[in-house]
């Protein structure tokens, strides 16, 4: 059975996650990405205004975006919560990926996750809104477990699974293995020891 982090909802007075919208993002979604950092990972999370869209991350002959620059741009954009969640509508890619859902700094500041893709239905259309949410929680919560250091799992639903397709996202589930949980609780604690020691101040409005 998935296990949450061993948390105290609200134990935290100052953020540890930062969720930026770049550019015009839905409000919802961001809502909905700082509220399950706060309830699976006990993490508390507050959403920033928006930064600038990332045009200086386009790749014009591909028309996507490149992941590495935003999550550059997140780290280095300032004071702020020790991590950074970027969220931003346009489709995200690497070099050598045609598209990913997110991406992170593992043991860095920063990730970044795309809601480009999240209304796809296998059959073509769209999928319920519901589901679209679920499926930018499983990814934000993925990509801030990278953050901290956590890598990919193989235990079955483990929301650690590397997952390339909407149809293995979907088949996660909304927590970690035991095993993970108990690496997530660890670097929880790690965080919140450095947080309490170095407090940050509110970040900028955008690289």
């Amino acid at each position: 059975m998935d296990q949450q982090a061993d948390n105290q909802p609200g134990a935290e007075s100052a953020p540890l996650v930062e969720v930026v919208p770049l550019g015009r993002v839905n409000q919802t979604a961001a809502a909905v990405a700082a509220a399950n950092l706060q309830a699976i990972f006990g993490l508390n999370a507050a959403v920033s205004e928006p930064w600038p869209e990332p045009t200086y991350a386009l790749v014009p002959t591909r028309g996507q975006y490149d992941a590495g620059p935003i999550l550059l741009a997140l780290a280095q954009g300032g004071p702020g919560p020790p991590l950074r969640l970027g969220l931003t509508g346009r489709d995200l890619c690497l070099p050598f990926l045609s598209y990913v859902f997110g991406e992170a700094q593992v043991e860095g500041r920063a990730a970044v996750v795309s809601l480009h893709r999240l209304r796809d239905a296998a059959q073509g259309g769209t999928v319920p809104r519901a589901l679209m949410l679920e499926r930018l929680a499983k990814i934000a919560l993925h990509e801030i477990a990278h953050v901290l250091g956590l890598v990919h799992c193989r235990a079955p639903g483990c929301l650690m699974n590397f997952s390339s397709s909407l149809a293995g996202l979907d088949r996660l589930r909304l927590g970690l293995c035991p095993a993970c949980n108990s690496r997530l609780a660890w670097q929880r604690r790690r965080l919140l020891g450095q947080a309490s020691r170095a407090p940050a101040g509110p970040g900028p409005p955008g690289p």
